[in-house]
């Protein structure tokens, strides 16, 4: 269990620092940074692979189309997420993509309600409700829908969802999205190389070695992310998943000082109370249902 806290927390604590790496890449787009990441992920992942000489998988994924579709679609939202949270960052937008994170639990329990028929308590309802109250506030207070935080919850809600019903682990569930994506990402950039508009070449070395780590950097927490899931509840890790986000918004405020005016705080509170209630009624179901299953294990047979 202790272990298993561990690995999830550092999971969540590199992807809610993330934006201090994006940050520091000075000079390089959102697109070239995004393609550095797609190409240098699958070699990072190559390398685990071949270490564990885990490829068998492979020959089987091919010659099976359907699962392909389904990680061909997995990949281009992971694609999608990821250009957007780049973006986000790189245009000082870090308290919006958190709001996107904070959202994202709730929408991928509306998606389970929707695409798998998976039924809600009252109170979990209810918690949603509260959570659609705040972004209808926060709609109204800007003058516009929180396009940024919608989309990312929308676009990582959707790929958690293929990934659930996909037949592949952690690992070779995201060597396989890279696998697909890597080769218009290693065409796009040896074009930007070629015609010479990539940032890279003009980069401080400094800024090049951060690029080129962008395979551990997006590999490694998925990696502890999946070794802390298969050790610990459900319920604890849906508790630990917003260390992440708490840490972008921290890191917004405080760091990069983007405004967080009373009217934004306002719609960010009532989604935090509605992620509160849906984690306190989570852990009291969880609570009354051990009993139980102690009192049904008790019993004479």
């Amino acid at each position: 269990m202790q272990i298993g806290i561990l690995y999830a927390l550092l999971a969540y604590i590199i992807w809610g620092l993330l934006p201090l790496y994006i940050k520091s890449l000075h000079g390089i787009a959102p697109a070239e940074i995004l393609l550095h990441r797609m190409v240098w992920s699958l070699v990072f992942l190559g390398i685990i692979l071949a270490g564990r000489r885990q490829w068998s998988w492979l020959g089987k994924v091919m010659k099976d189309r359907r699962l392909l579709a389904g990680f061909t679609a997995s990949a281009a939202l992971l694609c999608g997420n990821w250009f957007l949270y780049i973006w986000a960052v790189s245009a000082n937008r870090v308290v919006d993509a958190s709001l996107g994170y904070f959202i994202n639990p709730l929408f991928s329990v509306l998606l389970g309600v929707v695409f798998l028929h998976e039924r809600l308590r009252p109170a979990q309802w209810l918690s949603i409700a509260v959570a659609a109250a705040g972004v209808i506030w926060l709609t109204v207070a800007a003058g516009q829908l929180p396009w940024i935080a919608l989309a990312l919850a929308a676009t990582f809600g959707g790929y958690g969802l293929l990934r659930k019903t996909g037949a592949l682990g952690a690992l070779e569930g995201l060597s396989l999205e890279t696998l697909l994506l890597f080769p218009l990402a290693a065409a796009a950039l040896g074009y930007l190389l070629f015609t010479g508009q990539d940032g890279f070449t003009h980069a401080a070395p400094g800024t090049q070695f951060l690029l080129l780590m962008a395979g551990p950097v997006t590999a490694v927490p998925l990696l502890f992310f999946a070794a802390g899931a298969r050790r610990i509840p459900l319920s604890l890790l849906g508790l630990l998943q917003y260390t992440g986000p708490t840490l972008q918004l921290l890191l917004g405020v405080w760091l990069w000082h983007e405004p967080f005016p009373a009217q934004k705080q306002i719609g960010y509170a009532l989604i935090w109370i509605s992620l509160a209630m849906y984690a306190a009624e989570g852990l009291w179901m969880s609570a009354r249902q051990k009993p139980s299953a102690i009192n049904a294990g008790n019993e004479p047979t």
